[in-house]
């Protein structure tokens, strides 16, 4: 009998590398995909790596044929809401092609449990705050959102033909060690240490929920013991639970659940760095919303777990590992 293994999808990117640490630690056996060769503190921690794009029509299928895969990551994505604005065609592909192969894979060979990312940007013009998995989510601002959400119903209908258990996260702007060179934080310090000006969208006035990685990879490992289970005949669903009510499908938030003003997020960049920002005040740009706050009680629900960790730690740790990597 073959040893089940853990598949996860797009484990170069800065989930990935977190989840992937964190599992391998707990002694899952991994095998990933990506588009690129894993770094070298990634490489040996997985049984076999597999380069490539997921949407391979057939690089998926081979992968879960050879392995006896009982869990499935899939964190492979096109992300940034700006990007979005100016390459579309590379969301269509990489989120909705992409997803659809896994499901196609999974399809073929079922895994006992699929963990897909979405994002918090799926709640789109939504006004009313803190985010609940319950609420409507029909106005997506930027196509970038647009191709997470139809991935969220490409999953649940996937999860009802073929009862797949399908859990879908909404992050909700992660943050740390490994993190894109795109995201504010990490363009943000780099611009402070060089001495230039920080771009600052919306003159200042933005909140988001900012999620240390730590505790976003530490709430995905939790979840992976809470598969959703289609409702028998007649049974309702929890108050609260988003569980579709036809098929073993959820959406669950995993943020910090604490809105906080970007002004206060540079102010401990600064901190961290012990340079004053030079700002440049820009007006909001297209696709991109003024607030984000999740309703994280859900996962607690679940887990019995909440993120914790507070912005200055966490920006303190993504310093100190930025001066490292980079020495400086």
């Amino acid at each position: 009998m073959r040893t089940p293994v853990t598949l996860v999808t797009g484990a170069g990117g800065e989930i990935g590398h977190g989840l992937v640490t964190r599992l391998a630690r707990a002694g899952r056996p991994i095998v990933t995909v990506d588009l690129t060769r894993l770094d070298n503190s990634l490489a040996p921690l997985v049984r076999r790596e597999f380069t490539g794009s997921i949407t391979d029509t057939t690089l998926l299928e081979r992968v879960l044929a050879e392995f006896e895969v009982d869990l499935i990551f899939h964190l492979a994505a096109q992300a940034g809401v700006r990007y979005s604005i100016e390459n579309p065609r590379s969301y269509l592909e990489s989120n909705i092609v992409g997803t659809f192969e896994v499901l196609e894979a999974a399809r073929a060979h079922p895994p006992q449990h699929m963990l897909l990312a979405s994002t918090s940007s799926a709640f789109g013009a939504n006004t009313e705050m803190p985010y609940r998995e319950t609420d409507k989510a029909d106005h997506q601002m930027s196509f970038y959102a647009a191709t997470k959400k139809a991935t969220e119903n490409m999953a649940h209908s996937y999860a009802h033909l073929f009862d797949l258990p399908i859990t879908m996260f909404r992050f909700f702007t992660v943050y740390g060690p490994w993190g894109r060179p795109d995201m504010a934080l990490f363009k943000f310090t780099k611009a402070i240490l060089e001495g230039r000006p920080i771009d600052v969208y919306n003159y200042g006035d933005m909140k988001r929920d900012f999620t240390y990685i730590d505790d976003l990879v530490e709430a995905i490992r939790l979840l992976i013991d809470v598969p959703p289970v289609r409702p028998a005949e007649g049974e309702g669903v929890p108050e609260g639970d988003s569980l579709s009510p036809v098929a073993p499908w959820r959406v669950v938030n995993i943020g910090n659940s604490n809105a906080v003003q970007l002004t206060d997020f540079i102010g401990a960049i600064e901190d961290a760095t012990g340079r004053k920002a030079e700002r440049n005040l820009m007006p909001m740009q297209a696709g991109d919303v003024p607030a984000t706050w999740a309703d994280a009680e859900l996962l607690k629900t679940l887990t019995g777990y909440a993120p914790k960790t507070g912005v200055g730690e966490g920006v303190a740790k993504f310093v100190q590992w930025y001066r490292e990597y980079y020495l400086l």
